[in-house]
């Protein structure tokens, strides 16, 4: 092998410059697929008149199947073994699964918060009503606050004096709200 006849010295750079000159030929192609992948995706979406949203959606995941291959191909030139990278992978996808599915309640309240607040279905303040179905009443009370995960209501009438309810905010998306914005309204 031509690796034996060089100097030891010279054995060293190659040990370093080959799987550099890999790992950069490796970029170079992603680079050349990608824009050939580009130019082509343009020609057929004119074609075949594809709509540009479509074409955009179908243009970004191909770039990111090339970059994919891209970075797996240059891991494994670097030694990184593909059952390492797949056990890796399917950990972690389990354990994130695991912590959305664990955290979607209170995801979901938070998201519900930022709509209420830009929304603004009712105010601080407001007397508002949380009906079941048309037929029975539900949850009425002053909103006397809204944090993150709930909406505070003090409730009104004659047997609910001094007591609050915290009403988690999805349930505000989930289920019709009366609204009176007169504080002498709300049946208290």
């Amino acid at each position: 092998m031509i690796r034996d006849l060089l100097p030891r010295w010279n054995q060293r750079l190659l040990d370093v410059l080959v799987p550099t000159v890999e790992i950069a030929l490796i970029v170079l192609a992603a680079i050349v697929v990608r824009l050939v992948l580009r130019q082509l995706l343009r020609k057929l979406g004119e074609h075949y008149h594809v709509p540009m949203e479509m074409m955009i959606g179908i243009r970004r995941i191909g770039s990111f199947v090339v970059s994919v291959v891209a970075v797996l191909l240059i891991l494994s030139r670097l030694g990184v073994s593909p059952a390492v990278l797949w056990t890796a992978f399917t950990g972690f996808a389990a354990v994130g699964a695991v912590a959305f599915f664990a955290a979607w309640s209170v995801l979901s309240n938070i998201f519900c918060t930022f709509l209420i607040v830009t929304t603004r279905p009712f105010r601080l303040h407001d007397h508002i009503e949380l009906l079941e179905n048309g037929e029975k009443p539900g949850l009425k009370g002053k909103v006397i606050d809204i944090n993150v995960i709930y909406t505070t209501l003090q409730e009104t009438g004659e047997h609910a004096e001094g007591t609050v309810l915290q009403i988690p905010n999805s349930l505000f998306f989930q289920r019709t709200t009366r609204r009176w914005r007169d504080s002498g309204l709300g049946g208290g």
